[in-house]
């Protein structure tokens, strides 16, 4: 198949892309020209805010699928619609599960919902976005598949509640120094490789029995942040880690950036039902523990110094919230 990706270089499509390449599909990959594209993918050069200029691109291409990453507002998918519509067999929106209901009303969380997340305005426009696309479905055969991702972590990422993209929050329990957890630390949550991820989403495209369908793809392996800490802590080789515990109001009073993150995702219970992705695509499976991959995002970090995205900035932010709890 032609597959076109709009975004193709991030932390869950890289993998997405590479295991289709793999396969043999005819991959095309959007870019502004900011991002290099790997050898053996077509680079499709425009920014995809500008219709027209999508439309020239994309002119010559005729892609059979195309998977949108970068769907974040309303105006994003419906510039899509216009392009792609009558020309394409698929449209693959990647939404998040945080468009469901927070704090959730029932676990595991399945595809039918509850929805509303009153904390985070990400999680809404991505619900306005599938609620626009599932519409144009329904009135005009849109052929839109649904894709929701949980914290899904790349070789590039830990994962943890401040910023999974920056090694900031490894180096400082590298360093003894302290850092926050919110709440107690026991709510269950659900970590997935973008290896296994992929392997969903791949099994997806171009399947017509997909279309119409909305999907999670996610790990089947809870943890505790607690436990999520202490994985963390022992692929670093920090044997007591300095965590200091704090109440998610009082985290989002002192840095409100977190609320989306926290009160709209992490500090709920994140736990899914996959009965549907495993029915529709069978060898998908959640093959990577937690202790295995973040053990292979340390030694990765670790060996490619460059790719670390230490941040200053969060640093302060770590020591202003656990500053601020000490203080009372």
């Amino acid at each position: 198949m032609k597959i076109l990706f709009l975004g193709g270089t991030g932390n869950i499509s890289a993998d997405c892309v590479a295991l289709l390449h793999q396969r043999g599909h005819e991959i095309m990959v959007l870019t502004r020209g900011k991002t290099a594209v790997p050898p053996g993918y077509r680079a499709v050069q425009a920014d995809r805010k500008d219709a027209a200029a999508m439309r020239t691109a994309l002119k010559s291409l005729q892609p059979e699928v195309v998977v949108n990453f970068l769907g974040y507002d309303l105006s994003d998918v419906q510039v899509d619609y216009d392009l792609f519509n009558g020309l394409v067999r698929q449209y693959v929106f990647i939404s998040s599960t945080v468009v469901y209901a927070k704090p959730p009303q029932r676990l595991p969380l399945t595809e039918d919902g509850p929805f509303g997340n009153p904390f985070w305005d990400y999680a809404e426009k991505k619900l306005a976005c599938e609620r626009w696309l599932q519409q144009r479905r329904e009135e005009a055969g849109f052929p839109v598949t649904v894709v929701r991702p949980s914290h899904t972590y790349s070789k590039r990422w830990i994962p943890n509640p401040v910023s999974s993209g920056s090694y900031t929050f490894a180096a400082r329990l590298e360093q003894g120094k302290p850092v926050f957890i919110h709440d107690q630390g026991e709510s269950p949550w659900t970590l997935t490789t973008t290896a296994d991820f992929a392997v969903g989403l791949a099994g997806l495209l171009g399947r017509p029995e997909a279309i119409g369908e909305t999907f999670h793809i996610t790990s089947d392996e809870v943890l505790t942040w607690n436990q999520v800490y202490a994985e963390i802590a022992a692929a670093l080789g920090v044997a007591s880690p300095q965590i200091v515990k704090v109440p998610t109001d009082v985290i989002c009073q002192v840095a409100p950036q977190l609320t989306g993150t926290l009160k709209g995702d992490k500090a709920h219970p994140g736990v899914f039902d996959n009965a549907k992705i495993k029915r529709f695509v069978p060898e998908f499976r959640d093959h990577t523990s937690f202790r295995v991959g973040v053990r292979e995002s340390v030694r990765w970090l670790r060996e490619h110094p460059d790719q670390q995205n230490l941040k200053p900035e969060l640093d302060e932010l770590i020591e202003k919230v656990i500053a601020a709890w000490q203080k009372g």
